[in-house]
């Protein structure tokens, strides 16, 4: 077997997610990154709570929430391309200093009541259009930092992991700091930690000059384009509308059977924990499998799981399901990123990786919308069915010998 043409050192025989951190430089990028990336796991709530403040509207919340998601999750692509074009250091600096800058004048707007709707929405909006897309930018350096296919895996799932704890504890922090300060001290907090993890990320030895590194290796047959992407954004849209749909369903479940809603996210504390676990497993298996395949089974996995929490007798047992749900779900997502990665063109894969991103983020406001249209028309065993069979049909389209 040749000698690898890279200079970076050799990885160690058996990879492990101690061996992730081994890799040079690895574990500042990644610690900046998540620095940075923690802002996003408390922004929308800080939004949420001082729109709602400012403005005393429910109506004006929900508006100014959906047009930061919107522009945020539609043009992270776009943005994503921008980093591919130029370079992580001449894209994401000035996306951060923007975004951060925008979000200071958010939270001047809505620190006191009677901020004007219409001033808040435009500056939430253009925040929204320069979120830096770090989360694919770290999966696209993952890739060029570990050379031993086994080890990336491992580097994927840790990523993962890591990235929903933050979602996890970034509301808890949002709530502590709501305790003794306005709610948004939450977005100045939020523009803190994008600056200033952006910038640690951007100046790590690790990063390039203009242009990211060459690829390390060819992916198998010619590079494709969006259309080798169908499958990882199918299944990463189809468990994004499913998740999205089953955070209301535990909610209608714990209203139908008259327990209260205090207890709900202790449930959904079970699907996260359970999608914590099943990714670390996950990034520990040295698998045989090709990766659509395995992706193609996770979302399989997941439908009837879901469909069953329909058939849960009380609280509890839910908890139990939904543990098990979850423990599909970052699998789910940390195979779709990986096979982004793997049939990505050269030179984008970072544009690969927000397109998954995207489609997750997408398919969990559509969820949000449909599920909510249906809970009260259909009996609300047939609405988790169906929250199931959102996976399964996603599977479907990702099955391995589909034709694109």
């Amino acid at each position: 077997m040749s000698a690898p043409t890279s200079s970076r050192p050799a990885l160690p025989a058996r990879p492990s997610y101690a061996a992730v951190l081994r890799v040079p430089h690895a574990r500042r990028t990644f610690a900046a990154a998540l620095t940075a990336r923690l802002s996003y796991g408390m922004v929308s709530l800080s939004v949420m709570l001082s729109v709602t403040r400012a403005t005393g509207s429910y109506a004006v919340s929900g508006a100014v929430m959906s047009l930061f998601g919107a522009t945020s999750v539609f043009l992270m692509p776009l943005r994503a391309s921008l980093v591919d074009r130029y370079g992580r250091r001449r894209a994401l600096l000035p996306m951060a200093v923007l975004y951060g800058a925008l979000l200071c004048a958010l939270a001047l707007l809505t620190w006191g009541p009677g901020a004007p709707a219409a001033a808040v929405a435009a500056v939430a909006a253009l925040a929204g259009a320069c979120a830096p897309p770090l989360g694919p930018t770290m999966r696209a350096l993952w890739s060029e930092l570990v050379a031993d296919r086994g080890l990336l895996l491992r580097a994927y799932s840790l990523d993962g992991v890591a990235e929903e704890l933050l979602f996890v504890s970034g509301p808890v922090l949002v709530g502590v700091l709501v305790g003794f300060a306005p709610p948004a001290s939450g977005i100045l907090l939020s523009a803190l930690l994008i600056v200033a993890g952006t910038c640690a990320f951007v100046t790590s030895p690790v990063m390039t000059g203009a242009r990211p590194a060459p690829r390390r290796e060819k992916s198998r047959g010619r590079p494709a384009g969006l259309g080798g992407l169908l499958p990882p954004v199918a299944v990463a849209a189809g468990v994004g509308l499913a998740l999205s749909g089953v955070d209301l369903l535990v909610m209608a479940f714990a209203a139908e059977r008259s327990y209260d809603t205090a207890v709900v996210p202790w449930v959904l504390g079970g699907l996260s924990a359970g999608s914590a676990v099943g990714g670390l497993v996950n990034g520990a298996i040295d698998w045989r499998t090709p990766a659509r395949v395995r992706l193609t089974w996770f979302a399989v996995g997941l439908g009837p799981v879901i469909a069953a929490a329909g058939l849960a007798p009380g609280l509890w047992a839910l908890t139990a399901v939904m543990a098990c749900a979850g423990a599909f779900i970052a699998p789910a997502l940390t195979t779709a990123y990986l096979l982004a990665d793997e049939t990505a063109a050269e030179g984008s894969r970072t544009r690969a990786g927000a397109w998954v991103n995207a489609a997750v983020n997408a398919g969990g406001s559509g969820g949000a919308l449909v599920t909510g249209l249906l809970i009260g028309a259909l009996p609300l065993g047939v609405c988790f069915l169906l929250a199931g069979g959102v996976s399964v049909a996603a599977a479907l389209v990702a099955a391995p010998g589909r034709r694109r």
